[in-house]
């Protein structure tokens, strides 16, 4: 019995009995369908003797990011409220400086009637996009680049659909989303009923991805759940002890999957390549967690089962969390999924997941075990003694320090704002965790020595990586459910040494999402999965960063890219921007 045919067989049986029998038995047979050998050595760096601290400093007010979002709570406490806005790192305009966008909500009348589909009434509710000026401060040309926005919106997604070499926008809301094409010129056009991909429902989080390998970014987007405006009372019946619904009492909905036809034009495709299970989608992240070669899905449901959609590799995909052991905690319970990260984190060259969802829950941590499932790794790793008291949302591996092993960075507060007079030891408002990696599976709390931004307690929402001030050092954006934005600069300070890529298909879809990264030098060998998307809601630069700890020298970069073209430099300098143009010349592997 082929290890596929096994866990088909465990999903025939029941929850619990599926779990324990392929908890029973482990069988290790690695996919040889990618270009990097099975069992690669993973970094020969020494676990760490204890924790190092970064250092993370709030620059908000000095970049000129005055941004605020809107969520319009009101006293019926629609759970629409509670979700957050999702933001965007990304260069725009093509001149080497990340840039930020920022969703926003609508204005809610209190009572909404059920059916009404909420509208920007005014410039507090604009989406916002903010342009890096060449000192590092941030300008507002929302209204030049006609990114205002209409509806009440969620999450972003960012990819150059159309391989013009300018990265457009996809922004989803309730009641409808919208595609905004960048021109090139500051500019952006909405050409949503152009494109077909408007949709409708409650759309969360989006993510760009070439589902067939054609060299055309295809648009995977969630929904949250079948919901209206209707009047339901939840929590007890007394002054100030209402609270927001929870996700168990509205139905499932199916994602919508927009297929590019290569002229501007999309065309919805999830029941025809088997993407349509019904979910409580509030976010998704990709990678190619078997390494056959084909870009994977995982998607974060709140409230139920996990989702992993497995890429065929003949243009359709099969649901697989369950059978991968990735659909429910470790003790074969459903929690809230919310935020989602899919990298390798351990250095062995498969892919990782981690998850995040509400107090009490703990923050989920799936090792890849390298034969087509995952091993819960949050008790191992030590995350669920940090995490079980804490609710998170945007969630992002980074290498702060550089080491040349990914840490976790998350962004924090639970969904209910009364939530301490149901349980006193929880809180609405909390501060940001940076977790390190200490290189032997497990993370360390480092947050309370990495500065005093991890002491400001926020409604934080969505979370986006990128180095902004391009020093080397990734920083992050942060937005917050009905209050302020947060830039948040990385200056940590030591010796070690970095090397970010730059990817550009021909071949593949210009972006180069999808594409696999293995980086060595003398410590041994790490990988990247190239992608804006994960996190809640929001969009990440596209760039492939690499902490080199104490090497000057990349002795080979290998790139898998998405074409199937494989692709190797060698001898790299460090501390650099590098781009790296796809041979079209080179053969597939």
């Amino acid at each position: 019995m082929q290890r596929r045919d096994f866990l088909k067989y465990a999903g025939t049986l029941g929850l619990t009995s599926a779990l324990r029998l392929r908890q029973a038995i482990a069988w290790a047979v690695p996919h040889p369908g990618s270009g990097f050998p099975s069992g690669s050595a993973a970094s020969a760096a020494k676990p760490l003797t204890a924790p190092i601290p970064g250092k993370f400093v709030d620059v908000t007010k000095a970049s000129g990011v005055d941004f605020i979002g809107k969520a319009s709570h009101t006293a019926k406490k629609y759970l629409v409220e509670t979700m957050g806005s999702g933001v965007a790192l990304f260069d725009y305009d093509n001149d080497g400086r990340l840039d930020i966008f920022f969703a926003n909500g609508a204005p809610l009348s209190d009572p909404t009637p059920p059916g009404a589909i909420p509208q920007k009434s005014g410039p507090e509710y604009w989406n916002r996009l903010y342009h890096q000026k060449p000192d590092g401060t941030f300008e507002d040309v929302t209204e030049k680049a006609g990114l205002q926005g209409i509806g009440y919106d969620f999450g972003v997604a960012v990819g150059d659909y159309d391989n013009d070499g300018f990265q457009d926008l996809y922004v989803t809301g309730y009641g409808g989303n919208r595609l905004y094409h960048n021109n090139g010129d500051g500019t952006f056009t909405d050409v949503t009923e152009q494109s077909g991909t408007g949709g409708g429902g409650w759309s969360t989080s989006a993510v760009w991805v070439d589902l067939d390998n054609d060299g055309l970014l295809d648009l995977v987007v969630l929904r949250y759940m079948k919901w209206d405006f209707t009047d339901i009372w939840c929590g007890e019946h007394r002054p100030g002890y209402r609270a927001y619904c929870t996700p168990n009492l509205f139905p499932p909905i199916a994602p919508l999957v927009y297929h590019n036809e290569g002229n501007g034009k999309f065309t919805e495709v999830s029941a025809h390549i088997g993407l349509d299970k019904p979910g409580k989608g509030l976010d998704i992240s990709i990678a190619d967690y078997d390494r056959d070669g084909h870009i994977d899905l995982f998607v974060a449901n709140d409230s139920m089962v996990e989702f992993l959609y497995h890429n065929k590799g003949n243009g359709t995909f099969e649901e697989d969390g369950l059978l991968a052991q990735v659909a429910v905690d470790g003790m074969g319970l459903t929690y809230a999924g919310m935020g989602t990260d899919f990298q390798d984190y351990n250095n062995d060259g498969w892919p990782d997941i981690i998850v995040t969802d509400l107090a009490n829950q703990k923050y989920a941590l799936y090792e890849n075990n390298k034969d087509g499932s995952f091993n819960y790794a949050t008790y191992m790793s030590g995350l669920g003694e940090e995490t079980l008291l804490h609710s998170g949302w945007g969630v992002r591996f980074l290498d702060y320090d550089n080491d040349g092993w990914k840490d976790i960075i998350i962004a924090q507060s639970h969904d209910i704002d009364n939530i301490r007079l149901q349980d006193p030891q929880l809180h609405y408002r909390e501060p940001m965790m940076l977790l390190q990696n200490m290189r032997n599976g497990k993370f360390d709390l480092v947050s309370p020595e990495s500065g005093a931004v991890f002491h400001q307690r926020w409604v934080a929402r969505g979370l986006a990586r990128g180095d902004i001030d391009n020093d080397g050092r990734l920083d992050v954006v942060v937005s917050s459910n009905d209050g302020p934005a947060y830039v948040v600069r990385n200056v940590t300070e030591n010796n070690n040494h970095w090397l970010t890529l730059l990817l550009v298909g021909h071949k593949s879809n210009r972006d180069a999402i999808g594409s696999v990264v293995k980086l060595t030098t003398a410590q041994g060998s790490q990988w990247w999965t190239v992608t804006t998307a994960g996190s809640y809601c929001s969009a990440s630069d596209k760039r492939a960063h690499f902490g080199l700890g104490p090497e000057t020298i990349a002795t080979t970069i290998e790139i898998q890219w998405p074409s199937g073209i494989q692709h190797t430099l060698h001898n790299i300098k460090a501390d650099q921007f590098l781009r790296v143009d796809e041979p079209v010349d080179k053969p597939r592997w």
